[in-house]
Order: C-alpha cells, then sequence, then structure tokens
C-alpha cells in the first residue's frame, strides 16, 4: 500500500434508535465520495454506533451506590458517572484522585478512562454513551448491510474510539470492532530492505487506519464515518 485517500462522509444525521446507519452510510458515500467501491475501508465512530443501538443512558436514572459515591467523592466526579463505570467494569486498574482519573478494565476488555463512557457529542445535559455490547457484532452487521446494499463485497469496517496512551501525551483513534479484514499485518519471516529476517513484527493496520480517520472526523465537525 502506497497511499491511502481518507473521506470524511458529509450530511450524516444527528443518530438516534430510529435510524439505520448503514443505509446512511451508504446514502452519504454516494453523496461525498462517489459510492463505495471494492476495497475500501469504513471507519464508523463509536458513539454513532452506540446512538443506534440503544447505549445512551441518562445520569438522572441511576442511583448510585454507597461505594460509587465514596469514589467519586475522592476523584469529583458525579457519582451516577462513576455507578456506571463501575457497573461497565471488571477491574480499577488506577485512580488519581488529583487529577480525576479513573482507568478500569471495561467489560469488553478495554483499558481506558472511565469504562470507554463518555459524554461529547451527546444531546442532553445528563446524558452518556456507553461502549457497544459487542463492537465486532456491531461492525459485521454494518458489513453484511453495506455489502448487500452496495453490492460491493470486498470490504472492511472498523468501530473507532478515542483513548489516551500510558506515558504520552494526546488521545489517539483506535479499532474496538473490526470486521472484514485481518486487523493484522504479519511480517514475521519476510525479508526487510535491507535483507533481514523478520521475527515478531505484527503491525495493527486496523488501529493505524482508526487513528488516521480521526484527521477527518475531528470531534466538533458533524463527520462520524470516513
Amino acid at each position: 500500500m502506497s497511499n491511502i485517500e481518507i473521506i470524511g462522509l458529509t450530511g450524516l444525521p444527528e443518530f438516534d434508535t430510529s435510524h439505520n446507519l448503514s443505509e446512511m452510510i451508504v446514502e452519504a458515500a454516494f453523496s461525498s465520495a462517489g459510492g463505495i467501491k471494492s476495497g475500501d475501508v469504513i471507519v464508523v465512530t463509536q458513539k454513532v454506533v452506540s446512538k443506534v443501538e440503544g447505549m445512551v443512558r441518562d445520569l438522572l436514572d441511576i442511583d448510585p451506590t454507597p461505594k460509587a459515591q465514596k469514589l467519586a467523592t475522592k476523584l469529583g466526579k458525579d457519582p451516577r458517572l462513576v455507578q456506571l463505570i463501575l457497573e461497565q467494569s471488571t477491574e480499577i486498574v488506577r485512580t488519581d484522585f488529583e487529577r480525576g482519573v479513573l482507568i478500569t478494565e471495561s467489560i469488553h476488555g478495554f483499558i481506558c478512562a472511565n469504562a470507554g463512557i463518555d459524554s461529547s457529542n451527546i444531546e442532553g445535559d445528563t446524558s452518556v454513551a456507553l461502549l457497544p455490547k459487542d463492537s465486532d457484532a456491531s461492525a459485521r452487521k454494518i458489513l453484511n448491510d453495506i455489502r448487500r446494499l452496495a453490492q460491493v463485497q470486498s470490504l472492511g469496517v472498523i468501530i473507532s474510539d478515542t483513548f489516551g496512551r500510558p506515558w504520552r501525551d494526546g488521545h489517539v483513534n483506535f479499532a474496538i470492532g473490526c470486521a472484514g479484514m485481518s486487523p493484522y499485518i504479519d511480517y514475521k519471516d519476510t525479508i526487510d530492505a535491507v535483507g533481514q529476517v523478520l521475527k515478531v513484527t505484527t503491525i495493527c493496520i486496523a488501529d493505524e487506519l482508526a487513528a488516521a480517520s480521526e484527521l477527518a472526523t475531528g470531534k466538533s465537525l458533524n463527520i462520524p464515518v470516513v
């Protein structure tokens, strides 16, 4: 692969459970990019998948436990949010009470802040979005629907989300779900440019594409699909 083109799909609505995400993607692809072509990889931000799948919660409906209330006081967070984080986590990995940081292992196996729960790009002062229940399954559904609608079989679909990185400043988009493509390129036992045999190099191309897609989606451009 010597070059890639990143095209943000414009004209998409503020999604909710009434929308057919795959149909909207196909329509937007025709208007923004001339359609979906064989070999394309479609990157969909987690937030719109969560909205369509009904994974938005209102904190007004959450009754925090004493454990959540105690932890929230130390972190300076809303105890109702902390309750949701605990429910969506299998383990607390780290707390930084001075900065109000809560790192957990989510029920999906991700190590991230707040079990991936956040309120950005969510309407309503007390609404937050949880991660999809199974992002790989979400990606497979979108893939199968788009294959049928666009009549294109050779496609990849990635569900992306933004995580921090240990010992690094800044955030990067990662792949949390993938379908229709291998998430990895394995260079083991291949020869590099100077004739050396590569022993262990495996590149996570799904993460690389997810990270690159953020250049087009941004956080405030209302472009949730690339």
